[in-house]
């Protein structure tokens, strides 16, 4: 919607892009789990919560195509390698009894999110009377959120607890 009526995006161009940002969420999936296996949970969720609002103000300021698909590859890859570091973080911290309502509730979490932020584009769009880049700037507010609510997370101590708590509920 937004390629297609702020930046004249054809149905052909709108479609390649999102191929490609399909195949870019496969690589920063992929390429992604190993950094994270360096450098953390914690840290790799934070980075590709900056990705996510980096690309949102790439997008809301794009005024020509070309700006648009650095963004579309830049939400491409945040968006494999954001499900792999939460997944990943989600695993660390759910008792090994209780793997399956933790995921159930990360499944649930990550649902209501594709839920939310396409209605929060769509009010947005609305109430500013078809303002595209505010309802795309008003989506990384969710990231800022998100990197907000990481920050006190104490992985080792969440890591300790969930092992502590392993055995059968």
């Amino acid at each position: 919607m937004y390629a297609g009526q702020v930046l004249g995006f054809t149905q052909t161009q709108t479609m390649t892009l999102v191929f490609l940002v399909n195949i870019a969420s496969a690589v920063g999936a992929f390429a992604f789990g190993y950094w994270q296996d360096r450098s953390g949970h914690k840290r790799a969720l934070g980075v590709t919560l900056v990705g996510w609002i980096v690309m949102t103000v790439i997008a809301a300021l794009a005024t020509t195509q070309g700006v648009f698909w650095v963004a579309a590859v830049i939400a491409g890859l945040c968006m494999g390698s954001s499900q792999s570091a939460g997944r990943a973080l989600a695993g660390l911290l759910a008792p090994p009894a209780r793997l399956a309502e933790f995921f159930g509730l990360w499944t649930f979490a990550t649902r209501l999110a594709a839920i939310l932020g396409p209605v929060t584009y769509g009010l947005v769009t609305w109430v500013t009377a078809g303002n595209h880049r505010a309802a795309i700037v008003s989506t990384s507010l969710f990231f800022v959120i998100g990197l907000l609510l990481l920050r006190p997370v104490d992985v080792q101590r969440g890591a300790r607890e969930a092992l502590r708590l392993g055995g059968p509920p």
